[in-house]
């Protein structure tokens, strides 16, 4: 029996999903398997792990211009020392994971997954093959550091291979298979059935709106776009408000005043993100890497908001660069950018067709068959 150790870290959410995708499908799709999710900061020291994620969810939500120095600083220098010291110290507590579970693979989607696990091989802790899954459109030098020991670089599109290549690292461990996302994608949906499960209209335009933030971040920008969006007679939307349950009252309240109850329907959390993307027209969303992957395989275009300095805003800046989205700023009027997309039906079109180019809908079993098939 083969085992697989599959790392994760709970910084934002696109990390744990990309994991979930890749155990689901090797769960379902090879026999004699064994599979282990593993938070791996978490795993290490439950306090570390507390800490370290409320100072990321409090700079992101309160701090984003301290989040964007930490990120970019972090690339070298004196802070990338002091992370790839501390992780060569906490691969020793990792070590005895290793010795119990004795994995044939590790499969991390976060960079100090990657990090641990390769100092281990370097150490002769283990000789597993290690496939590193980048979560974002832009690469960060935290994702290389121990690279001669990583067999498999996952990422989500050819100008990130390049730039791994530029780092002196070989092409061929390089794959463009996309950000792992949820086989559910790829199902077919009645169209009919969802419109009428919401009480929306078939035929009619359907914006799906992710308004929530994991962090709340930009909620005055975020109402306000939605107040904007309640002056457009002639589309629906679905405004999702996630698990903020202030946002939700404040998309309620917008639809109580302007009297768009039919037209406006404000979810809290929902599972049903796939039957919604199947019905939708455009997506609004903060550009992280699972929902824009999510996006681009419904061949949806986007306008994004909201992007935490660092890695979200490489993201909005590489998808309006690409023409599959456009970025609605922070000091940009949101009633008129909106106006400019949705009364252009070409460009709409246009910025369809782009998601759809760079759609990676099979990227998690590609990713599973590239790892596998070295195994076997």
């Amino acid at each position: 029996m083969k085992k697989v150790l599959i790392f994760y870290a709970s910084y934002g959410g696109g990390h744990l999903s990309a994991a979930k995708s890749i155990k689901q499908y090797i769960n379902e799709h090879y026999l004699d398997v064994q599979t282990e999710m593993i938070d791996c900061v978490k795993y290490i020291n439950k306090a570390l792990d507390k800490v370290t994620t409320a100072a990321y969810r409090e700079m992101a939500k309160k701090a984003p211009w301290a989040w964007e120095k930490v990120y970019y600083k972090s690339q070298g220098g004196l802070l990338g020392k002091v992370s790839t010291t501390s992780n060569k110290i906490m691969a020793v507590k990792m070590a005895k994971l290793f010795r119990e579970f004795k994995p044939d693979v590790v499969i991390s989607t976060h960079p100090f997954g990657s990090q641990m696990t390769s100092y281990l091989k370097q150490k002769g802790k283990t000789n597993c093959l290690l496939a590193t899954v980048m979560t974002d459109f832009k690469t960060h030098e935290q994702w290389l550091i121990g690279n001669k020991f990583v067999d498999f670089y996952f990422v989500s599109n050819s100008s990130m291979k390049e730039e791994i290549i530029q780092n002196e690292i070989a092409s061929d461990k390089i794959f463009v298979t996309g950000i792992p996302i949820s086989n559910r994608f790829l199902q077919t949906y009645d169209k009919a059935s969802i419109f009428s499960s919401f009480g929306l209209e078939p035929g009619k335009k359907t914006i799906l709106f992710f308004g929530g933030g994991e962090y709340g971040l930009g909620k005055d920008k975020t109402v306000a776009i939605l107040d904007a969006l309640a002056d457009f007679p002639n589309i629906q939307v679905i405004a999702i408000a996630g698990k903020n349950e202030k946002m939700k009252q404040a998309f309620e309240k917008i639809v109580e005043e302007k009297k768009r109850k039919k037209t406006i329907k404000v979810l809290p959390f929902t599972d049903k993100v796939p039957e919604l993307m199947a019905i939708s027209d455009m997506v609004i969303t903060k550009p992280g890497g699972l929902t824009v992957s999510e996006s681009l395989a419904s061949h949806l275009p986007l306008v994004v908001i909201n992007p935490i300095p660092g890695q979200e805003e490489e993201n909005a800046e590489f998808l309006e660069n690409m023409g599959c989205a456009v970025w609605l700023k922070k000091k940009e009027n949101a009633k008129q950018v909106l106006s400019t997309v949705l009364s252009n039906d070409t460009k709409l079109e246009e910025m369809k067709k782009s998601a759809e180019h760079f759609a990676r809908p099979n990227s998690t079993k590609d990713i599973c068959s590239t790892i596998f098939s070295q195994i076997e």
